[in-house]
């Protein structure tokens, strides 16, 4: 039988914590930057001209469609190339996965805007409100309502797929677990306290999302 020993990990509880925090920087800066991504191409594949929703249709399904890690790999290292600039696998990991969660955030943006019933533009033109106007006054704010649960979906998402970076050497929780493993020869101990961290930080996040579409559906 197998002798479990978590003691043999505390000379690297820091590194652990590193990795974590590397986690969820990763996570807060790449979720932000996709939201911004996101709410630019759902207003513009909803409501832009033609000649500008189909390439925006075009991003977002290339990134909705190809695995992350496939994405990842070739920004890394084919992009540099193409563009003649050189990248840091950091750098690399921020763009692929900001593009990534803003192709998912777009189509939350898209789907919770079309939710909204057309009779809501309809009453602002007739009290002479402009477009722009009524999107940002009336249908956003409910739109909002809709899309909060699947953000928060979409988020939880996004942090389980921060632990690709660790396949270009970003160090973030998986990362240095490879690391603490190649130094402990300990895998079991410290994959479990890995999975462990992640199931700490997400589940909580699983109940705020239950909780809010529990309460959306009630109101609605």
């Amino acid at each position: 039988m197998y002798a479990w020993d978590f003691a043999a990990l505390k000379p690297y509880w820091g590194l652990i914590w590193q990795g974590l925090g590397v986690t969820v920087l990763y996570t807060v800066i790449t979720v932000v930057a996709g939201l911004a991504i996101g709410l630019l191409t759902g207003i513009l594949r909803t409501m832009g001209p033609r000649w500008v929703s189909i390439p925006v249709r075009g991003y977002i399904e290339v990134f909705r469609c190809t695995p992350l890690l496939v994405q990842l790999v070739w920004v890394y290292y084919a992009l540099p190339v193409l563009i003649g600039v050189d990248m840091s696998a950091a750098t690399a990991c921020f763009l692929t996965l900001s593009l990534y969660a803003g192709s998912f955030y777009a189509e939350i943006f898209r789907g919770g805007i079309e939710a909204i019933d057309r009779g809501q533009w309809e009453a602002g033109h007739a009290i002479g409100m402009r477009e722009s106007r009524i999107f940002r006054r009336i249908v956003l704010p409910q739109a909002i309502q809709v899309m909060v649960p699947s953000f928060i979906n979409q988020t939880i998402i996004q942090l389980k797929n921060t632990s690709l970076v660790s396949t270009v050497a970003v160090g973030d929780l998986l990362y240095q677990g490879s690391v603490i493993t190649a130094a402990s020869y300990r895998p079991l101990e410290v994959y479990t306290t890995i999975a462990v961290l992640y199931f700490v930080v997400l589940f909580p996040l699983t109940l705020i999302a239950d909780q809010m579409e529990r309460r959306l559906g009630a109101h609605r």
